[in-house]
């Protein structure tokens, strides 16, 4: 939110209620701005005027960052009418603006980042600043080592015209590796598994740049990022 704004979309926007009711609370002298009742919708608001609604504070804040352990079942959207989503998980205020800073697949755990700050959140997933996401990878066939020399000198992913970027891949297991990509394309890692004709059979993120998913957090739990954490 930019500031000044008007009053009627301040009020809408932190109430989440639509425009025209926040006109109604207004005409119905319902607000305060910085202890005095307001009447004109167009009322500039800047960050620091103390606004009530009905006595109860409408409070902006600001920049927010937060980190989930997503479970399998739910999409990265902020509404789908099929599946639950992971904004269902959180019970937070104001999350109108917020979005989901580097999306999974509906049948991948581990780390989602959720913030409101689209130019951080750009910051992470833009292959051009080239911000490792690592996963953990379970596959249907033995890994070899010619698949793993592959994967990180680049491969080619069906309809694609260039490698993927160099990855980092280290073999955990017969059958499963730590995978870091700095790209994000359309189902990536199943697509880099398939050209060494392999499958994925599970995929579970652990880390976003120097994010790292917090092991105490359960399947479905949150938290706020640490201030170095969302430094990026």
């Amino acid at each position: 939110m930019k500031f000044p704004c008007r009053l009627d979309k301040f009020v809408s926007h932190l109430a989440q209620i639509p425009r025209s009711k926040a006109k109604a609370e207004i005409k119905q002298k319902q607000i305060t701005v910085n202890g005095e009742v307001a009447t004109a919708f167009d009322h500039p608001i800047n960050q620091t005027d103390v606004v009530l609604l009905c006595d109860e504070p409408l409070e902006y804040l600001g920049k927010r960052y937060f980190m989930l352990n997503k479970p399998v079942g739910y999409v990265c959207a902020n509404a789908d009418e099929l599946h639950p989503t992971v904004f269902d998980l959180l019970d937070e205020p104001n999350m109108k603006d917020f979005h989901v800073a580097g999306r999974l697949d509906i049948d991948t755990t581990g780390l989602v980042l959720i913030t409101n700050d689209g130019e951080w959140s750009h910051k992470i997933t833009s292959p051009k600043h080239n911000k490792f996401k690592t996963y953990l990878v379970e596959t249907q066939e033995p890994l070899t080592e010619q698949a793993l020399d592959q994967l990180r000198h680049g491969v080619q992913l069906h309809n694609e015209k260039e490698l993927t970027r160099p990855a980092i891949a280290e073999a955990l297991a017969s059958y499963s590796l730590r995978l870091s990509i700095s790209e994000g394309k359309y189902h990536q890692v199943k697509r880099m598994l398939a050209a060494v004709n392999n499958k994925v059979i599970e995929l579970h993120r652990e880390k976003i740049a120097n994010i790292e998913l917090d092991s105490q957090l359960a399947s479905g739990e949150y938290r706020q990022l640490t201030q170095s954490e969302s430094k990026l």
